[in-house]
């Protein structure tokens, strides 16, 4: 069976207005597409009632509430817990935007480490990426063209990545977190995931109200060479991007403060540890029940001092003046969506080092999809843009899609 069969979000919204197919049809074509796929790639772990009146169906990522399901996030710990009795303020949001929640999508143990049991349409013996895998899993196999997820590290752009779809990380704060099972309060961004960038656009335009032009942009190359861990193929595929862009008419020079990158690379998971130890005081009360990952973030944020974490804090405040500059003079950064493709095995969820100093600036990130290594596994670059420009972000990314895809304007 073709696991890896994308919907288009953009041709069911034209279905839906011309009148061509229903909110229903589409929920049991959501509902069939689940029933033939998901007991090989465990995407889901509940649904949700269907609501008549409205349109895309939609996933909801298992640390998210959803009125009438149990919020789990992937832990044991959670095995009783009772039905959300109410929405999280993002489901509220996408509602009014016309989705359709049909239920919850796998996460790893509260969004950090642990896998969960879902695999990876584009290579079932591959990670599909953590921590919103089943959205992304959902996504890439056409079981539902949109689905939520929530990025503290880069737990949207690298299942992305992984599983050959588009996403969006929002700026952190661009809508609230309420309802939402969190780690690190100053990290934690929303998310969601669809098949093209198009599409990405077309689900912004519904939530936000925002539209933007897609036109070339000014693009700094970021190489993360003193991150030291892209390989080949990915650093291949960044290469590529970079010159077809310009042939097409952007504007490209590289990125060169890298030394800026490592270091808010290194402040990110002082800050998510210190935060997540207090966020989730009561799991580290048992941290006994859970996976040793998890544990040890938890006891390493508490044995970590307030002055370590306020100099974290304050190289992070500093890089954000650095590349608020950046920002002035330049668009987007585009660099690796992650250090390659999927790694082979599920007992690991991929490394986010690529993400960790985007996330701790709180900027939006579009992953890009459409490049694939020798052996046909999906590379994603990503694409950052200026704090709260989600829309011109979209519309140079959709741009850049275009142009590597080979469509001419």
């Amino acid at each position: 069976m073709n696991l890896t069969r994308p919907w288009s979000l953009r041709e069911l919204v034209r279905d839906l207005r011309e009148g061509r197919t229903t909110p229903e049809d589409a929920h049991q074509r959501a509902l069939a597409r689940i029933a033939e796929t998901d007991a090989e790639l465990h995407a889901w772990v509940g649904q949700a009632d269907f609501l008549p009146g409205a349109g895309v169906p939609l996933g909801v990522k298992d640390i998210i509430d959803l009125a009438g399901v149990p919020t789990r996030c992937g832990s044991a710990l959670r095995a009783e817990a009772a039905p959300a009795t109410s929405d999280a303020a993002i489901v509220t949001a996408w509602r009014a935007a016309g989705a359709m929640p049909i239920g919850k999508t796998v996460t790893t143990e509260f969004a950090f480490f642990a896998p969960g049991p879902t695999r990876n349409p584009a290579a079932p013996g591959h990670t599909p990426g953590g921590s919103s895998s089943g959205s992304a899993a959902a996504v890439a196999s056409g079981q539902v063209p949109l689905a939520l997820g929530s990025q503290t590290a880069g737990s949207v752009t690298r299942p992305a990545s992984y599983c050959g779809v588009a996403s969006l990380v929002m700026s952190h704060g661009r809508y609230p977190v309420t309802g939402v099972t969190g780690l690190s309060p100053s990290l934690d961004s929303h998310g969601v995931f669809a098949a093209t960038v198009a599409d990405l656009t077309i689900a912004w335009q519904a939530l936000a109200g925002e539209t933007g032009p897609a036109r070339e942009p000014r693009i700094l190359v970021w190489a993360a060479d003193a991150l030291d861990v892209v390989e080949a193929p990915m650093r291949n595929a960044l290469a590529q991007a970079a010159k077809r862009l310009q042939e097409a008419g952007a504007t490209v020079e590289p990125f060169r403060d890298e030394g800026l990158m490592a270091e808010l690379t290194a402040a990110h998971p002082v800050v998510m540890a210190y935060e997540a130890a207090r966020e989730r005081a009561a799991e580290l009360a048992v941290a006994e029940r859970l996976s040793a990952p998890l544990a040890q973030l938890l006891r390493t944020g508490a044995a970590t001092s307030a002055a370590e974490y306020e100099t974290a804090r304050a190289t992070i405040d500093g890089g954000s003046v650095r590349l608020a500059e950046v920002f002035d003079a330049y668009d987007v950064v585009l660099g690796p969506a992650a250090p390659g493709a999927a790694p082979r095995g599920l007992e690991a969820t991929g490394n986010p080092v690529l993400s960790r100093g985007w996330q701790a600036l709180g900027l939006p990130v579009v992953a890009l999809p459409g490049f694939t290594d020798a052996e046909g596994l999906p590379l994603g670059l990503q694409l950052v843009g200026r704090h709260r420009g989600e829309t011109a972000l979209l519309g140079h990314a959709r741009w850049a899609e275009r142009v590597l895809a080979g469509v001419s304007w």
